[in-house]
């Protein structure tokens, strides 16, 4: 959605760090096709202004109508921040699913960027924008969130140069992982090594009643710098190309 970020995903398309698998329109989004979804993400964060809440919110769905009038056919979901020690109310919108050479070629990037310019800039802060890789060794589900109302959002921070025996141990217990698990390496737009955890849930009594489901091995403890645990609410005023969950 900003322009200057077409060049970070031009370094990952340069370093080659892997090799592109069939496209997708976002499988679980919208469950219209059976091929195989790729496997990168971007994920990235925003929050209003001090006193610009109300106009920046109507800014950002003038901006996602924008996408759609443009005919993107990108999924972008919008979470707020419900439960955090900082960023709270905060806004993580993200996009699953793609291949890289899909994320390096969005839909009229200059008109996206003057489109921001007008109604989202003027309201709001963006405090941070990753390309993510999906790890399916370590996951339950296809690296395409389901979009549900709840998600629970675990960020893990570890020491350089342990992020192999990291995943090596959550690969070792993946077979006990109950519902949709999806763990997501950051490749470019941050400090590494860093992991992200979605686990879209339909209630935040699911995510509570599923705490266990979310335990990291014991082995990887001394791996660790900070582990975040956050819950969000899907905010479905803010989907472009996707279809809520009912609630149940």
């Amino acid at each position: 959605m900003e322009l200057r970020w077409l060049y970070a995903i031009a370094a990952v398309l340069l370093a080659g760090t892997v090799l592109p698998v069939p496209h997708s329109a976002q499988t679980a989004a919208t469950a219209q096709t059976d091929q195989v979804p790729g496997h990168y993400a971007r994920i990235a964060i925003m929050r209003a202004l001090d006193g610009h809440s109300v106009d920046w919110e109507a800014g950002y769905v003038r901006h996602l109508e924008w996408h759609r009038q443009a005919k993107d056919t990108f999924a972008w979901y919008s979470y707020s921040v419900w439960a955090s020690t900082e960023r709270q109310r905060w806004i993580i919108y993200a996009t699953f699913g793609h291949t890289a050479a899909e994320l390096g070629n969005p839909v009229s990037p200059a008109e996206d960027e003057r489109d921001n310019l007008i109604n989202v800039l003027p309201h709001s802060q963006f405090l941070g924008n990753g390309i993510y890789e999906f790890l399916p060794a370590l996951s339950r589900g296809t690296g395409v969130p389901t979009p549900t109302l709840r998600a629970e959002y675990t960020t893990v921070e570890l020491n350089y140069g342990t992020g192999k025996a990291f995943e090596a141990a959550l690969a070792a217990e993946q077979s006990k992982l109950q519902g949709e698990t999806l763990w997501y390496r950051l490749v470019v737009g941050g400090n590494t090594p860093r992991y992200v955890c979605l686990r879209p849930r339909t209630s935040l009594e699911g995510i509570l009643d599923e705490r266990a489901d979310r335990s990291l091995p014991d082995k990887v403890n001394g791996l660790i710098v900070k582990v975040t645990v956050e819950t969000l609410n899907l905010r479905t005023n803010m989907l472009v190309n996707i279809t809520p969950e009912p609630a149940r």
